[in-house]
């Protein structure tokens, strides 16, 4: 059974920092692609960023890009959301997911496995 299992959310204040970690098991995604995504109340839910498990590119959502990096741990199959300068506006459930790496897209649709999430939210 596969399993995504999210930690690390918190309440932080803007300028702030915050490091997600999500630990995978069940299966081999040596073939995967992790990724990031998020949801605030009443908006949809939106790709953040994404990291190939076997070439290790990295791949964000302009809103996040230069702040948000994600990284991974092969050999402990985690896959890390380190944030930096959160802003207000990056307060959401942030989920863990993982797609076939020759398919997945910057829809919630084109991935298979998915975390429960993790709450982040940034005071002003």
């Amino acid at each position: 059974q596969v399993q995504l299992v999210e930690s690390g959310g918190g309440l932080v204040q803007a300028g702030g920092s915050l490091r997600l970690s999500c630990a995978a098991s069940g299966r081999t995604f040596s073939n995967y692609a992790m990724g990031w995504f998020r949801q605030a109340p009443g908006k949809e839910r939106e790709f953040v960023a994404a990291i190939s498990w076997s070439g290790g590119s990295t791949y964000y959502a302009g809103s996040v890009k230069g702040r948000f990096t994600i990284s991974g741990d092969n050999a402990k199959n985690t896959v890390y959301l380190q944030m930096n300068s959160l802003k207000p506006e990056d307060t959401a459930v942030y989920y863990c997911a993982a797609a076939p790496e020759a398919l997945w897209d910057l829809t919630p649709f084109a991935w298979d496995y998915w975390g429960q999430g993790t709450q982040v939210t940034v005071s002003s």
